[in-house]
């Protein structure tokens, strides 16, 4: 039986990168980027007004005048005009270009203002400001043209799209949604619209399963089969041709009804692994169809489902997402989807020598450090425990006690 480790790392290396698809910008948020994004131009473009106010030259300043003759006003957008008379000053709003001939910037709050019998307006400066340039965002102070902004593989957040922007990036190329195919098993399983007899159940995994894929950036859809080995072997096919993930849940243990295992080995469907030293979810079962999909075969009781999930098929998801380079990092580089630390705050006894997911409540601590405290649950399958849950330690096989204290990997998903 494989150990978590060696399971990780034979799902990771089926990665590949996703093609690339071309999107205009406001479709692409959420994405991940497959080009590189760089400066078209000086950032700000122009020494950048900051405050509403009037710009002045600040040797007058120090030549010790305080009243200023205003030449003309400039509002944001409009061509600067070179301002030629060195004891004058132009009035000025914030985002303006700064006109060629004054360098700094007086806000409103520091002036008082007159104007003459002529109808001539004067601006006396009450407060002088400490320094040349003040209030003035200068040209290239942010980034200069040319500079990389945002690399290839970065998700496209909001302030990503803003700066997109701001250069004019009107399309780009990023990584197409991987394709996954969600499919509930098993003869107990009715649709959500329907009131189970009390033998049955509502089909809830193949909806978690699906929830969870989008929020990936993956598109999902949901299928389900019955426990037919017939079925399955008529129905399976499309899927693996179809789709980048197959993502099933139930009939992969060692019950009379759990076909699955054998009938992707029928259908051609390389087996790379089955059951792996955890705990919930250790008859997880992982292949891949040459040249095609990968699937994830996962155990049927909703918690060990869900953990499956987080552990292995929402990494892969996120990295095969990734450029090339990075679809599949080095043991020195942390995964997309990867694990944070977080600190075990009461003592926990776990005695077979597998690895085991723990479900956690995750606060951050007075040191700002993440705290994880055990939360109650009835086994895999209690689905309910996930709602007081955000997220499950990692509490490697080596040892039984693992004092409050300390130090765990944390999968979040919440």
């Amino acid at each position: 039986m494989l150990s978590v480790e060696e399971a990780t790392r034979l799902v990771t290396a089926t990665v590949r990168s996703l093609s690339v698809e071309y999107l205009s910008l406001p479709l692409a948020a959420g994405r991940i980027l497959r080009e590189d994004l760089r400066a078209d131009r000086d950032f700000p473009p122009f020494n950048r007004v900051a405050m509403d106010g009037i710009a002045l030259r600040f040797a007058a300043l120090e030549a010790g005048q305080t009243e200023f003759r205003i030449d003309s006003t400039q509002f944001a957008g409009q061509p600067p005009q070179p301002l030629h008379d060195p004891q004058a000053a132009v009035e000025i709003m914030t985002g303006a270009a700064l006109p060629v001939g004054v360098d700094t910037v007086i806000r409103y709050e520091d002036l008082t203002f007159r104007t003459d019998a002529a109808g001539q307006r004067y601006a006396t400066v009450q407060a002088c400001p400490p320094r040349l340039g003040h209030n003035v965002h200068a040209q290239a102070a942010d980034r200069r043209r040319g500079d990389l902004l945002v690399p290839a593989g970065t998700r496209l957040e909001p302030a990503e799209i803003a700066v997109a922007a701001t250069i004019g990036a009107a399309t780009v190329a990023v990584t197409r949604r991987p394709r996954v195919a969600v499919v509930s098993t098993g003869d107990e399983l009715v649709p959500i619209t329907e009131k189970p007899a009390a033998h049955q159940i509502r089909r809830s995994n193949a909806l978690m399963l699906q929830a969870a894929a989008w929020q990936t950036g993956a598109a999902a859809d949901t299928f389900h089969m019955n426990d037919d080995p017939e079925a399955l072997r008529q129905e399976l096919p499309a899927l693996l041709h179809d789709y980048d993930a197959v993502v099933l849940s139930g009939g992969v243990s060692k019950g009379k009804a759990d076909f699955l295992p054998e009938t992707l080995r029928e259908l051609g469907v390389e087996q790379i692994f089955h059951e792996v030293q955890q705990r919930p979810g250790k008859p997880f079962w992982f292949g891949q169809q040459p040249g095609g999909a990968v699937v994830f075969a996962l155990p049927g009781n909703p918690v060990s489902t869900f953990v499956n999930f987080y552990r292995y098929v929402r990494p892969w998801l996120l990295a095969a997402q990734q450029p090339e380079a990075e679809a599949t990092p080095s043991p020195a580089q942390a995964p997309p989807g990867g694990p944070v630390s977080a600190i075990l705050t009461e003592d926990v006894q776990f005695r077979p020598r597998l690895t085991h997911f723990l479900l956690v409540s995750l606060e951050p601590g007075l040191d700002g450090r993440l705290l994880a405290t055990p939360e109650r649950a009835g086994g895999s399958g209690d689905m309910a425990s996930l709602l007081t849950s955000a997220g499950f330690l990692e509490l490697p096989p080596e040892q039984e006690h693992f004092p409050a204290g300390s130090v765990l990997p944390a999968w979040r998903f919440r």
